[in-house]
């Protein structure tokens, strides 16, 4: 009885072109890798593969965030916060693990060999290819999502967005359009973490955004608005153009334009938080 089958890194090039992936894309990749299946060399093969599908003048980019298991302290009165972070570890942009939550590709991705990361707590991002300084380096430290960040960048470089059998909620560009979008008394959240410092030592420091966790209004139902969006986008975008669905692997993935999908997202969030 044979086994499950193993794909190959040449196999899943073919697919992410049939998918619509070109040389010298600017890419930003939302996987699962349970979804695409076995892969010849497991999470670095996925990365392999993706970079030979951008070639050497594309790039890759991913959502890193960083683990914190002091995360709790931000849900204390912000008076008390500081004190609560005495004997925490600091977050080291060279050490600290990506967020468990984005998936186990962040890690794979951000330890790989020529993958460039960047030094924020929050809005942590890594790329790869001839664009990464540019979309990743010197990010703003309040509103790490808004203007000046990485996700405008990536547009701003005809950026597109590819989820491989990812959740629907995942697509993090969507937080660019919370920023575009006209709703009124957007909700922000103060957090404070402790850092590395350069020489050595550490600090506690506050970082001001909108809220990235519980969403800039409420939810308008029980969906994630994040999830409602990247669906009807895919249901609209494909037949429009901007949106190509296909295979890999295993998964059924998609391929969005980046500008498309936010200018569609802020529209969504204009007509439904209010």
């Amino acid at each position: 009885m044979g086994g499950i089958a193993t794909h190959s890194i040449d196999s899943l090039v073919g697919d992410l072109a049939r998918l619509g992936v070109q040389a010298g894309d600017t890419v930003m990749v939302h996987a699962s890798l349970r979804a695409i299946g076995p892969v010849e060399a497991g999470a670095l093969g996925l990365i392999e593969a993706l970079d030979r599908a951008v070639g050497a003048t594309g790039t890759l980019l991913m959502t890193l965030g960083a683990d914190d298991p002091w995360s709790w302290v931000n849900e204390r009165p912000e008076h008390e916060r500081a004190a609560a972070l005495a004997d925490a570890t600091p977050f080291d942009s060279a050490t600290t693990p990506a967020e468990p939550d984005v998936g186990t590709l962040a890690e794979v991705f951000r330890t790989a060999p020529g993958t460039r990361v960047n030094d924020h707590p929050e809005g942590r991002f890594g790329a790869r290819g001839a664009r990464a300084a540019t979309l990743v380096d010197d990010p703003p430290w309040n509103d790490y999502y808004g203007p000046g960040s990485p996700l405008e960048r990536f547009v701003d470089a005809d950026g597109k967005v590819l989820r491989l059998g990812a959740d629907l909620d995942t697509v993090t560009l969507l937080h660019w359009a919370e920023y575009l979008a006209d709703v009124p008394d957007k909700r922000r959240v103060t957090r404070h973490r402790r850092i590395r410092t350069a020489d050595g030592g550490s600090e506690v420091r506050t970082i001001s955004c909108l809220d990235d966790s519980g969403g800039i209004a409420e939810q308008p139902a029980d969906e994630d608005y994040f999830a409602t969006i990247t669906r009807l986008a895919i249901s609209e975008g494909t037949p429009q153009g901007w949106v190509h669905v296909d295979r890999v692997g295993d998964a059924t993935c998609e391929l969005l334009d980046g500008a498309r999908l936010v200018a569609f997202g802020a529209d969504w969030m204009n007509r439904h938080l209010v």
